[in-house]
């Protein structure tokens, strides 16, 4: 009996490891903190650009990364904000990625299309007097290139990921419209 719950006990343990955040040893950092407010310019009351990301602790087996960045807090129930996947392995995708199905600069990558039905990244924009939003900008190292068509959606790239992520790391920016 003690074995088992010590087999439970590790497998618990292990999973924990396996989901989300710093836990599988990717750490996310922009411009903003964990739990910080988003600045203006990267939202849609600012030039509506994306923010930097920096990412630490990339796995060496890392083959691409995909972004995913929503708004769970949305009246509408989850709103997402920016899509995109086949990013070579790096250190920083800088800001401003351009709104197009296939980037070739300042990084490659390939977006897909948000909940405002555009292509590429859309900031903050929460209805005005709702409160304090919260977006999770989800970053996935992946095992492989992955074989999506521009323009696809955040349900499309989750499945087209499943069983293919290695790492993962979030970070949560704020941002409230009055």
């Amino acid at each position: 009996m003690k074995v088992l719950v010590i087999l439970l006990g590790l497998f618990v343990l292990v999973a924990g490891c396996l989901e989300g955040g710093e836990k599988m040893g990717l750490k996310i950092s922009s411009v903003f903190g964990e739990n910080e407010f988003i600045p203006s310019k990267y939202a849609c009351e600012g030039a509506d650009i994306s923010p930097p990301l920096k990412l630490g602790g990339l796995s060496d087996e890392a083959v691409t990364i995909g972004i995913i960045v929503d708004d769970p807090d949305a009246p509408v129930g989850t709103f997402t904000h920016w899509v995109a996947w086949n990013i070579p392995p790096t250190s920083e995708i800088p800001e401003d990625i351009p709104k197009e199905k296939v980037v070739e600069t300042p990084i490659k990558m390939v977006q897909g299309r948000n909940d405002f039905g555009r292509i590429g990244y859309n900031g903050p924009c929460p209805p005005r007097g709702h409160g304090v939003h919260h977006y999770h900008f989800k970053v996935y190292v992946i095992d492989t290139t992955l074989n999506l068509k521009p323009g696809a959606t955040k349900k499309d790239l989750e499945r087209a990921m499943k069983g293919h992520i290695i790492q993962f790391g979030e970070l949560v920016g704020l941002y409230e419209r009055r």
